[in-house]
């Protein structure tokens, strides 16, 4: 009987998670890792280093992270190249690295909203002042800074982020290699970055790295932010699809404000709460209009007629199903059966 006990007690632990579950813990995971990106991002543009430069040793290094694992482990579901997908990789590029990346460089280092009053303050100014950094101590600081100029860079940032987590998914369903499609992604993204760079940054000491706070950004951007966390994105595109990778972007809000105020000692401002309750109520009121869609018309097609004759029924279904293959605004971006997750 303790033989049997025991032996189950094991099963339990060593049961593998099922896919939704894992979903909903890479998303989770996920959330965290573009949380650090966001301090460490803010910091490495107080140090001084490049708007252009850091995006561009970024790319590289996640290029280099998954450019491998994509060439070993996807030869047998990777389909030959063509010159439509090598097109279609430019334009994802364009949107979800270069346009995504470039716009939310240019809004953090200009924006500032209006904040209000302090409602929680992790530690005083001036221990702040004497623990952190330099380069962390200003991050808040939003004198001398463009809040209009931020929100329009920082509304191309979202339009940019939304439209490349959408197009992703009909590429994977005709390029099912999941790595390699983010390995060309990044590929592409380096050369457009560099040519802008090679326009606009002309001064050779802002290719240097001045310091291991600057390498450290570098590196945590290009290694976790996008080496790890593209290929975790677009896996969960590809299971769960676009919606319900968006579903957990306001959790991220509230992950950067959190880490922000314990490591950084930034305070929590009335202005910050009331932007991420109107951002957070908004999403989840998309969602749910989404899932009420979805299932009015499930229920619509269960009220459809079966009485009509087999033959013209039959032929009634074909054209509906081939139209509805035809279009692809006809099918919802997340399908019934991830609904549930």
């Amino acid at each position: 009987m303790a033989d049997t006990s025991v032996g189950s007690w094991a099963k339990r632990i060593c049961v593998v998670p099922t896919e939704k579950t894992q979903l909903h813990l890479a998303m989770l995971a996920l959330q965290f890792g573009y949380a650090g990106f966001h301090v460490v991002s803010r910091a490495a543009l107080n140090m001084g280093i490049s708007k252009l430069v850091f995006p561009v040793y970024r790319n590289i290094i996640a290029l280099l992270l998954l450019a491998p694992f994509a060439f070993f482990l996807e030869k047998k579901e990777r389909p030959t190249m063509t010159l439509s997908f090598l097109v279609q990789f430019f334009f994802l590029a364009l949107i979800g690295i270069t346009a995504n990346q470039g716009f939310y460089l240019l809004g953090a280092s200009v924006i500032t909203l209006y904040k209000g009053p302090a409602i929680f303050s992790p530690s005083p100014p001036t221990l702040r002042q004497t623990v952190l950094p330099v380069a962390f101590q200003n991050l808040g600081d939003a004198s001398g800074k463009n809040w209009t100029l931020g929100c329009i860079y920082l509304i191309g940032h979202c339009l940019s982020w939304s439209g490349w987590l959408v197009l992703q998914a009909p590429v994977l369903k005709k390029y099912p290699a999941r790595l390699s499609v983010t390995s060309y992604t990044c590929f592409f993204g380096v050369l457009q970055f560099l040519a802008i760079a090679a326009v606009v940054e002309r001064e050779s000491q802002a290719w240097l790295i001045h310091s291991g706070a600057e390498l450290f950004s570098v590196f945590y951007a290009g290694f976790v932010a996008s080496g790890i966390a593209f290929a975790v994105q677009i896996w969960c595109i590809d299971r769960g699809g676009p919606v319900f990778v968006a579903v957990y972007q306001p959790v991220q809000t509230l992950v950067v404000a959190i880490m922000a105020s314990l490591a950084l000692g930034e305070e929590f401002y009335l202005g910050g709460i009331i932007g991420a309750v109107f951002i957070i109520v908004g999403l989840y009121l998309v969602l749910w209009g989404k899932s009420e869609e979805i299932k009015f018309k499930a229920s619509q097609n269960a009220l459809i007629p079966s009485s009509a004759p087999e033959h013209h029924g039959n032929n009634n279904n074909n054209r509906a199903s081939s139209h509805i293959k035809s279009s692809s605004l006809a099918q919802p971006l997340l399908p019934p059966s991830i609904t549930e997750v």
